[in-house]
This record gives structure tokens, C-alpha cells and sequence, in this order.
């Protein structure tokens, strides 16, 4: 974390990162606390992580973390995390839909079950938290989604057809919504990165796969995710109000 402690711009914010327990969404919600922000922290599966993640930032001087499982795939899980953020530390100014799904199958492969789980992660748990959270949210709130760079870059991955029609949805979304909810003084953005070095990146692939993908960028290496937190960071801020309906590339120009 590289935000001094005299600078706080989120201080007295309420943030709720959806897939907070690890990877970019605990790295997203370590940088929205360590600028002032009290953070819930949700997980589906593996409680160590999210625990590790609050842990960490609770440690720090005014950190503050609540730890909340929730499937936010179902429209039910997405509800109940929006009422324990209320119950914890009230509404949401800052609400980041980073839980998401990412299959891995051919076309003759997919089936209505992958389609499934794909959509139901990626766009309508989403898309139906944001419009339960847009019920209590304030003027000068920030939803960010993310995407990826998969929906524009050149070279694509066959094997991503689901995911990639997921997030090319979500884009979708966020300009419909920027619209809708920034009529109430709300900005509903994404941002897009490329790969980022994560353990369930490398998962599966070999190191030669990995300097493939490192080589199709002009940096020739895949960003970690503290290199994607601060950009979510700076939506998040009232300087960022004049940023609506954006899809922010965060890919060093993949």
C-alpha cells in the first residue's frame, strides 16, 4: 500500500467488495480501507481467506472489517450481503461486483449448466445487487463493475466464448445504468484489465503458456493485483464524480 496516512479520501465511506477473500477483490478492498474506507468483506467457500484479508486490514490503525459469506451468484445471497453490510456498518457509498466466474470450455463442449453458472455470476447476481443496493445508496455513491480486456483485445481465447459474452453484457449494463442511476448523482463504471497474476490464473497452465500471454503485452509481464486496486480506488473518490458510464482499460495497452 503506498497511500500515506495523512491522506484518507474515503474516510467515513461504507465499501462492500463482492469476492473480497483473495486476489483483486482483497486487494481492492485493502486499498479502499487503507484510504479510509470500512470494508465488508465477502466469500462464498473458503472463510481462511476472507479472515486473512480482515485480519490484515483491521491490524492497521482505523482499519475496520466485517467478514460476510454470501453466494452473490443468487439474487437471494446478494440480498442478504447488502442487509448484513446495513446491519454492520450501514449502507453502501461504495458497492464493487468483483465476484465472477471464468469457464473454460469449447463451444461443442458448453452446456446449459456452464451457461448457467457463468451468467448467473457474472451478470445476474450482479445486476440484480446493484438494483437492490440503488434502493438505499446516497447521491455521490460509486458501483464499480469489473470486465476484462478479453471483450476488445485482438487476440482472444476460444475457450472464453461464455465469459467473454458475460462481461461483454456487463459493459452493457454500465452504460444503460450510468444513465439511470446517474440521474441520482450515482456513477456506475468498470474497469477492463488484461491478465493478472493470480494462483487461480496460473492454475492449470503451464509456464510456457503464462510467457505466451506475458509476451502479448508491450511490458512483456501480466500485472498483480495491486496494480488493478488503486484504479478502483480512484473511482471511488469524490474527485471521480465526473467519470460515469466508463469502461476503464487497466491492461498497460493489451
Amino acid at each position: 500500500m503506498s497511500t500515506s496516512t495523512q491522506e484518507r479520501p474515503l474516510a467515513g465511506k461504507v465499501a462492500l467488495v463482492t469476492g473480497s477473500s483473495r486476489s483483486i477483490g482483497a486487494s481492492i478492498a485493502k486499498r479502499l480501507a487503507a484510504d479510509g474506507a470500512d470494508v465488508i468483506i465477502n466469500y462464498h467457500r473458503i472463510a481462511v481467506e476472507a479472515e486473512r484479508t480482515a485480519y490484515f486490514i483491521n491490524s492497521r490503525d482505523g482499519g475496520r472489517a466485517f467478514i460476510v459469506k454470501a453466494d452473490v451468484s443468487t439474487i437471494s445471497g446478494g440480498d442478504y450481503l447488502l442487509q448484513e453490510c446495513v446491519r454492520h456498518l450501514g449502507a453502501p457509498d461504495i458497492l464493487v461486483l468483483n465476484a465472477g466466474y471464468m469457464g473454460h470450455r469449447p463451444l461443442a463442449e458448453t452446456d446449459e449448466a456452464d451457461f448457467d453458472l457463468n451468467f448467473d455470476t457474472n451478470v445476474k447476481g450482479p445486476l440484480f445487487m446493484v438494483q437492490a443496493a440503488a434502493e438505499i445508496m446516497k447521491p455521490g455513491s460509486r458501483i464499480v463493475f469489473l470486465s476484462t480486456s478479453l471483450t476488445k483485445a485482438s487476440t482472444v481465447l476460444p475457450l472464453a466464448i461464455i465469459y467473454t459474452m458475460c462481461k461483454g453484457a456487463i459493459e452493457q449494463i454500465v452504460r444503460v445504468l450510468s444513465k439511470d442511476l446517474g440521474a441520482r448523482g450515482i456513477t456506475v463504471n468498470a474497469i477492463s484489465p488484461s491478465a493478472v497474476d493470480t494462483p487461480l490464473f496460473r492454475a492449470g497452465k503451464p509456464p510456457q503458456m503464462i510467457k505466451w500471454i506475458a509476451s502479448l503485452n508491450p511490458q512483456n509481464r501480466i500485472p498483480v493485483p495491486d496494480e488493478i486496486s488503486p484504479i478502483v480506488a480512484f473511482l471511488a473518490r469524490e474527485e471521480a464524480g465526473w467519470i460515469n458510464g466508463q469502461i476503464i482499460g487497466v491492461n498497460g495497452t493489451l
